[in-house]
């Protein structure tokens, strides 16, 4: 077979460049096929087909074929590796804070996919590149930025947008770092449930994750601003420079909202007490919370939508925060949580562009690029490429929902969350951890029927006498947690998560909790009640092992 035979082959495993009408059909006939073949793995169970562990040994070892094969045989091939990945859209499944993605957004990534934009340059990504702008307007205006001065990029997760909000104060603190490298006296403040990607970041910048300062945090998981203060002030005075804060809008874990508004108005104190000759940067970790933005001006009175009077106040509630997200010289956003689209599309908003311009690289660097057009981030992107797929998604769900969409879903799994907690509050043996937050995650722990439920958290928090009692419960409620996960991989019950620290107590352990993460719009009353129910069951067994 010569190398024109096998080019032709090659040819037809190519969407065609020209409009072909038989093979244009065959190529959606061939993304159908797919679909229809994940299709089959689908059960009433929250995962596809089974659970099958890799052999990762034995994948080292892989090697290239020397054969060609065909789109078939290979489409084949590929489902097979969906097998077993989670439904997140399931309505049992509440493991973490991974969404299900719409119709829309899939498209959007299919045809970004398809043509393969690139951010970098308009010339080479055309009307993909409007839509990143018209992306960055839409939820510039939604937290309530001035879209006229606010700019931003879809970056590779939220890691990124952190990464971008602590480059760019580090060049306000450090000016000329870009050129001159990291000075030694730039220190980075974060709270002690913030995101570890700030550790990451000052690592990988050549800060120095010793110049990472973590601050705790109060029982309601939120920074504590005395200590914080006290920070701030000892490492001014010590000369150094504040790269950045990071304050976190919707941890990870308990969705805890930092007191943005009060940190920002500390920063503007210490500025002007210290007469300091820059601005240090605050940079909102929002990737969670920034869509509760859509109730900023929700009539709670009035309550249009009907939300039940405790998801309301927990709507308010999270606002309280939310709503200050403006304040903030940069914010990260993930559309692929809280916005409903797949990985990645991550958003970095800058309230000034002209921070994004501290990055910027000077032409000479790229000779071959930037000519013309009208739109070029690559020249102050850490990315050269950047795919189309993030801000068309993106685009295709704010399109899609819109405000009364976004407060729809939004209201909804948070009521279900409430309404979990409703259950777990009204059994003795269970107790919520994060009461205090008002987001989507509900942090809980299981105890044996003899424990006073009422008295143990605190004590296990606070006092070192029960240091035996917490590491007795933190097994215990590993247990809780296998019991309950090997009843939803049966199909008898709903799959939840566990931390092996919600937060560590004052003597310094870690609290194991549960958790039930609430995403999926297909989550309803009878979904949570089986979270309880398996819970209790998981006690009733686990007290009859015992006393065995």
């Amino acid at each position: 077979m010569t190398h024109r035979d096998i080019l032709e082959k090659i040819r037809l495993a190519f969407p065609q460049p020209v409009s072909d009408t038989i093979h244009d059909s065959y190529f959606v006939h061939s993304m159908m096929r797919a679909l229809d073949q994940v299709d089959t793995l689908k059960t009433h169970l929250p995962f596809l087909g089974s659970i099958i562990h890799g052999d990762f040994e034995a994948a080292k070892y892989t090697t290239l074929p020397d054969t060609m094969s065909s789109v078939e045989e290979v489409t084949k091939e590929l489902v097979s590796y969906i097998e077993g990945m989670t439904i997140f859209g399931h309505p049992r499944t509440q493991q973490n804070v991974i969404g299900p993605t719409t119709i829309p957004s899939l498209i959007g990534v299919l045809l970004a996919s398809l043509y393969n934009p690139n951010l970098a340059w308009d010339e080479f990504s055309r009307l993909v590149a409007l839509a990143e702008v018209e992306v960055t307007a839409m939820t510039s205006q939604l937290i309530g930025y001035d879209p006229e001065q606010a700019s931003g990029v879809f970056t590779f997760g939220g890691t990124g947008t952190s990464l971008y909000g602590v480059k760019m104060g580090l060049e306000k603190a450090c000016p000329e770092t870009m050129q001159k490298g990291t000075s030694e006296d730039a220190v980075v403040f974060v709270s002690d449930t913030g995101h570890y990607c700030a550790a990451n970041i000052t690592g990988w910048l050549g800060i120095g994750m010793n110049n990472l300062i973590t601050i705790p945090t109060t029982p309601e998981n939120e920074i504590d601003l005395k200590l914080l203060e006290q920070e701030l002030r000892k490492a001014v005075t010590d000369g150094k420079r504040i790269a950045c804060i990071i304050v976190t809008l919707g941890t990870t874990d308990a969705f805890g909202l930092d007191n943005l508004k009060y940190i920002v108005e500390l920063r503007d104190t210490l500025v002007e007490e210290f007469k300091l000759d820059y601005l240090p940067h605050i940079h909102a970790d929002a990737v969670i919370g920034w869509a509760w933005s859509v109730f900023n001006d929700y009539d709670f009175e009035e309550n249009p939508l009907d939300f039940r009077p405790r998801t309301l106040r927990a709507l308010a509630g999270a606002c309280r925060r939310i709503q200050h997200l403006h304040l903030a010289d940069s914010v990260g956003i993930d559309f692929h949580k809280t916005g409903f689209t797949p990985y990645i599309s991550s958003l970095v908003l800058v309230r000034d562009q002209t921070d994004l311009d501290l990055l910027r690289r000077s032409p000479e660097q790229m000779p071959y690029l930037y000519h013309f057009g009208q739109y070029r981030p690559g020249m102050y992107t850490l990315e050269t490429s950047r795919a189309g797929t993030g801000p068309l998604a993106a685009l295709a769900n704010l399109r899609l929902f819109g405000v009364e969409g976004l407060r729809a879903i939004l209201g909804h799994i948070v009521e279900m969350t409430q309404i979990l907690r409703e259950h777990l509050e009204g059994h003795e043996g269970t107790t919520i951890l994060n009461r205090g937050n008002f987001g989507t995650v509900t942090l809980f722990r299981a105890y044996p029927v003899d424990v006073d439920t009422f008295e143990i958290k605190r004590q296990e928090f606070e006092d070192a006498e029960f240091r035996d009692s917490l590491i007795e419960h933190n097994a215990y409620n590993r247990d809780i947690f296998q019991y309950v996960n090997s009843e939803a991989m049966e199909g008898r019950g709903v799959f939840i998560s566990t931390t092996d620290c919600y937060r560590h107590t004052v003597y310094g352990e870690p609290i194991v909790a549960l958790k039930s993460y609430i995403l999926s719009p297909f989550v309803d009353e009878e979904d949570v009640k089986t979270v309880v129910e398996k819970v209790l069951e998981a006690r009733e067994a686990i007290g009859e092992s015992a006393t065995d």
